[in-house]
């Protein structure tokens, strides 16, 4: 078969060939020999003189059934298959070059019919049989070669797409005995060639090879024969071709398309074979790409698709892992773990330590973890459940006869109720979601605190990191409190919060429900203001002195950390610094912030913001303020606002820096804060802008135990002093830098927790237990 600018090219072929059209019809086909008749035989690509000396060649190495030497003689009982023999002479040629076993299958009853009438008393041993190869009805195995010439090509139609190609390919795979020969005659077309590279790519040998041609010949396209030889063996060798590319003799543009597909597949087994991430497909994998699937292998872990054919409804991509410690009790033999969509990017999913955590905590044998995507987004769980069952069996250790349910799980967040309030995109922060919700089980503390049924909380959440609760407020209920009614006074009106780009929805009834600011739900919150006790004999001597302690707190949120600081502490002079405008409304109209001369925000860069502070002298650190169309608050100075430890002086540094900021690309395996806030040059310039004494804070979220040691190292190298803070069941880590060299000694910590005790303010004296018990574990590492 064949197919576009075929050889010959008389005309009388040429008329022939327009009859055909679909290269896939049967009817077609049976229409075009009819016209063609039983004795005119149709040679689509080279002629037996140019294919006679490679294929002799091939065939005497390919290893028979029974006993054979090198040499070619009658009796060879080397058994061929010949699929979508057409009426070429090809067989016939073989059979009379001593190949005796030879079977020709066509769908065409008409070619069948002519070619057995042909060749039934010349050729008596030659068998031809009515069938059609995309599915053939012989036994697995029966093979020891075979010989396409120009039947891929013509399954390959680009309209058509892969899918008979792909059924015929894996055809040939199951009929060819272990050693056998797939060799396949093709104008070797980019499309063609990416089929038949990647689905001979595990469990096979591959060579490409230049048929001749005629001295007077000069075809506008050239044969080449691929010869894929089934391996036992998984190794993944390159293709090797045995001429020289910039030299074929052919046109420019299909010796560039072999050359390129050959270096594209070379490319990709050079990567497999050195380890990289790629997909395998379940093929891949039951030819043995990966081992025996059937067994566990100990932290084996490798990324792979599933579905897009077949009876699958959809194409999945998936992560098969095996536990890497089998010492432990699992309470699953085998599980799918699936991850939606929204929180594919996190770390905790996308790379492979965080995957290794999920299987750890799954406690799952083998876990195949699932990353749904975009083309997922309209479909039900159950349908995507149903869709996978059949699919994972195929993953499963070991024998499964028992017909046992395949556990499904995904990551639940304990919420028994939730209530939607705000839905808004920020240009700078994506999709923003306010909510109020109830839990079903809420920490002993709070309920001790508030006794009430069911305690609501109200959340931010940027939905980039979705699994993350950005803030979190306790809302009490209030319908006296002056400063409740003094805050709605304050809100903007409904029409000025459409301005802004967003509505509420359902109002807040706010003199019944308000955010309670003495309260912290964010235990690194808690562990950040524990960290305080580091320089407490400072903090004391300031306040002491009837003075300010300057703090700037980069990263707003909900505002909740800074409005917590402004009522246990009101000796600091806050700075708030926060790059989104959209975050500063949400924070006043949904969790009750509140600026006073002692507490202001900024919209601003942080980094620029501590830069620019460090790079001008005190007496320029002024601030000036200007009111813009929303009413926010921006700085248009060279430095920030600093208030004095005595009035009318300005300070000579900052006494406490916090960055409490997340990290718009999370897939980088920090969480919080972005990277630019631990890079070298950005610690230097926080060292020069704090005060003798001052504290440096940096909440930092990774469960890439690299990436935290990557940040301490840093901050060792920059840093005096380092203390850390790991709270239990918590990915958090709080890390305090300090330059000064009177730093307090962790013999003092018990002493200095007590002094920072003594400076807190609370109504409720549990909330100042929730900031000293941390301090017993800050640890020193420099």
């Amino acid at each position: 078969m064949g197919k576009r600018d075929k050889q010959p090219s008389q005309s009388s072929s040429d008329e022939l060939l327009k009859t055909l059209g679909d290269f896939t019809s049967k009817e077609n086909w049976d229409k075009f020999f009819t016209i063609r008749g039983t004795d005119d035989s149709f040679e689509w690509y080279a002629e037996w003189t140019e294919l006679r000396q490679p294929l002799l060649a091939l065939l005497d190495g390919a290893p028979p059934t029974g006993n054979h030497d090198t040499s070619l003689h009658p009796n060879s009982p080397l058994q061929i298959l010949v699929p979508g023999c057409g009426n070429s002479r090809l067989s016939e040629h073989l059979y009379d070059a001593g190949f005796k076993d030879i079977t020709n299958i066509d769908f065409s009853k008409v070619v069948i019919s002519d070619m057995l009438r042909r060749n039934v008393r010349e050729r008596p041993g030659m068998r031809w049989r009515v069938m059609d190869m995309t599915g053939m009805q012989f036994a697995d195995e029966t093979f020891d070669a075979v010989l396409d010439k120009g039947g891929l090509d013509a399954l390959m139609e680009p309209e058509l797409g892969p899918k008979l190609g792909t059924q015929y390919l894996s055809e040939v795979q199951r009929v060819l005995k272990s050693g056998g020969k797939f060799i396949c005659l093709t104008l070797a077309e980019s499309h063609v060639l990416g089929l038949l590279f990647s689905k001979f790519r595990f469990g096979w040998r591959m060579s490409v090879q230049a048929i001749p041609h005629k001295p007077s010949a000069k075809p506008s396209l050239r044969t080449f024969m691929v010869i894929a030889e089934k391996d036992i063996s998984t190794n993944l060798l390159p293709i090797t071709s045995s001429f020289d590319h910039c030299s074929l003799d052919c046109s420019g543009s299909q010796a560039a398309g072999l050359h390129e597909a050959v270096e594209n597949e070379n490319q990709i087994r050079r990567e497999y074979s050195s380890g990289s991430d790629i997909l395998y497909s379940l093929e891949d994998l039951q030819l043995g790409a990966k081992g025996d699937l059937t067994k566990l292998s100990q932290g084996r872990r490798f990324q792979l698709t599933l579905g897009g054919q077949g009876g699958s409804r959809f194409t999945y991509r998936a992560v098969l892992l095996d536990a890497k410690d089998n010492s432990v009790p699992f309470s699953y033999h085998f599980g799918v773990f699936i991850v939606p969509k929204t929180r594919a990017h996190e770390w905790l999913f996308s790379s492979e330590e965080g995957q290794w955590l999920v299987i750890e905590s799954s406690k799952a044998a083998r876990l195949i973890m699932v990353i749904l995507d975009s083309s997922h987004a309209n479909i039900s769980m159950d349908d995507i459940q149903k869709d996978l069952s059949l699919l994972v069996k195929q993953l499963a250790p070991g024998k499964d006869d028992n017909g046992s349910q395949i556990p499904f799980m995904m990551a639940g967040d304990g919420i028994k109720q939730r209530h939607i309030l705000l839905k808004v995109t920020s240009s700078l922060t994506g999709t923003i979601i306010v909510e109020d919700v109830v839990y079903e089980n809420v920490d002993g503390d709070v309920s001790r605190l508030f006794p009430s049924k069911d305690l609501i909380f109200r959340r931010l959440i940027f939905q980039r990191t979705e699994g993350l609760v950005q803030s979190e407020a306790l809302l009490t209920r209030d319908e006296s409190s002056p400063k409740a009614v003094e805050m709605e006074r304050k809100k903007p009106s409904s029409s000025k919060s459409k301005r802004r780009g967003y509505q509420k929805r359902n109002g807040e009834p706010s003199n019944r429900l308000k955010v309670y600011h003495d309260y912290l739900a964010s235990s690194y919150h808690t562990g950040i203001i524990s960290g305080f006790m580091l320089i407490s004999s400072y903090l004391e001597s300031v306040v002491s002195a009837g003075n300010m302690v300057n703090a700037v707190v980069v990263g707003l949120g909900a505002g909740l950390f800074p409005m917590f600081l402004h009522g246990c502490m009101p000796f600091l002079q806050i700075e708030v610094v926060e790059l989104d405008p959209v975050i500063l409304n949400i924070a006043r109209d949904y969790f009750g912030f509140d600026e006073d001369k002692y507490l202001k925000v900024h919209i601003a860069d942080g980094i620029k913001f501590v830069r620019e502070f460090n790079n001008h002298a005190p007496s320029d650190r002024i601030l000036h303020q200007h009111e813009d169309t929303s009413g926010i608050s921006k700085s248009s100075s060279k430095g920030s606002c600093i208030i004095s430890h005595a009035d009318g002086n300005m300070s000579p540094g900052l006494d406490i820096l916090v960055i409490d900021v997340d990290s718009s690309d999370s897939s980088s395996g920090m969480t919080c804060p972005a990277a630019d806030f631990v890079e070298e040059s950005f610690l230097l310039t926080v060292k020069d802008s704090l005060s003798e004494q001052g504290l440096f804070v940096v909440n930092l979220v990774s469960r890439s135990s690299a990436i935290k040691d990557m940040v301490i190292e840093r901050m060792k190298t920059v840093f005096s002093h380092l203390f850390s803070l790991q709270l239990e069941k918590d990915v958090n880590i709080v890390l305090f830098g300090l330059c000064s060299e009177f730093c307090v000694q962790e013999d003092s910590f018990p002493e200095a927790a007590l002094q920072l005790e003594k400076l807190l303010k609370f109504k409720h004296p549990e909330i100042s237990k929730s900031i000293i018990e941390p301090s017993k574990k800050i640890k020193c590492l420099k």
